[in-house]
């Protein structure tokens, strides 16, 4: 599975990247400060929006990228490790 995380923390990337591994999952991780971020996501089996990190503007361009892919969102408001895990843990 490919999963791709918008949002989160700079400091964290590697962490996140780990926790998906362990949970059996490439993880593209986008901390929103790459433009275009929709055109960079790739054919991910899920999107994980962090949205207290990321613009307004980014949440749509991503929604409506995934929506148009048929792409399944989560949206969570805490940027954590143990939420991704979470999150990870309620696909599989």
């Amino acid at each position: 599975m490919c999963a791709a995380l918008i949002g989160g923390m700079d400091r964290l990337k590697r962490d996140y990247i780990n926790a998906a591994l362990a949970s059996g999952v490439d993880l593209k991780v986008f901390t929103g400060k790459e433009n275009r971020i929709a055109d960079k996501l790739g054919r991910a089996d899920l999107v994980i929006v962090f949205t207290n990190k990321i613009s307004h503007a980014a949440k749509r361009e991503v929604v409506q990228h995934a929506k148009a892919n048929s792409i399944p969102v989560q949206m969570l408001h805490s940027c954590g490790v143990s939420t991704l895990r979470q999150a990870l843990e309620t696909t599989n």
